[in-house]
């Protein structure tokens, strides 16, 4: 039985390091915030974790990890738990290094980017993030989000349309995302 338990817990360890990258990058886009996206990912992890036979057995697990952090997200946002684990001046801290081929990475002020992201409501911000950064068919965020393909569709286009009013990212939005 050790041995069991054993070979689970470095299947599920090989998962969260070739993971874990993605994961950070989707939890940064959704909170807006290092310490935030770092709290999200840990915490679903943890969930994770705890039923790793059952997730590692599933034919898409990085899905399943995907729905509980979307879940997550939504509920702390829910309750309006607001943490300030961060000074306004955050000059000092790391900020996430976007992957060579991430489209986000050519913007010409990703600064902007963010913040506007940051902007849409939270349903908008998880269609735009899983449709656009993550590259989700409209099925796989419908499944993440535990929505319809129609509910990610209205998100997706009104959170595209409110990032396109800002001048600031309207070539961005036009050019960087799927038309």
């Amino acid at each position: 039985m050790g041995d069991g338990k054993q070979a689970r817990s470095e299947e599920f360890q090989s998962f969260m390091v070739g993971r874990w990258p993605r994961l950070m990058r989707t939890a940064f886009l959704l909170t807006g915030e290092q310490h935030a996206a770092e709290d999200l990912v840990q915490s679903t992890l943890e969930r994770v974790y705890v039923s790793w036979r059952k997730v590692g057995s599933a034919d898409d697990p990085e899905a399943y990890v995907r729905r509980v952090m979307i879940n997550l997200h939504a509920r702390k946002h829910r309750r309006r738990l607001k943490e300030f684990l961060a000074p306004k001046d955050d000059s000092g801290l790391v900020h996430e290094v976007a992957d060579t081929g991430d489209r986000i990475a050519q913007a010409d002020d990703r600064s902007a980017l963010l913040t506007a992201l940051a902007q849409l409501p939270v349903r908008q911000r998880e269609a735009v993030v899983l449709r656009y950064w993550e590259d989700l068919t409209e099925t796989q965020a419908a499944e993440a989000m535990g929505c319809s393909v129609g509910t990610v569709k209205s998100n997706a286009a009104k959170g595209i349309a409110k990032l396109r009013a800002i001048p600031a990212l309207a070539e961005t939005v036009t050019h960087g995302g799927r038309k």
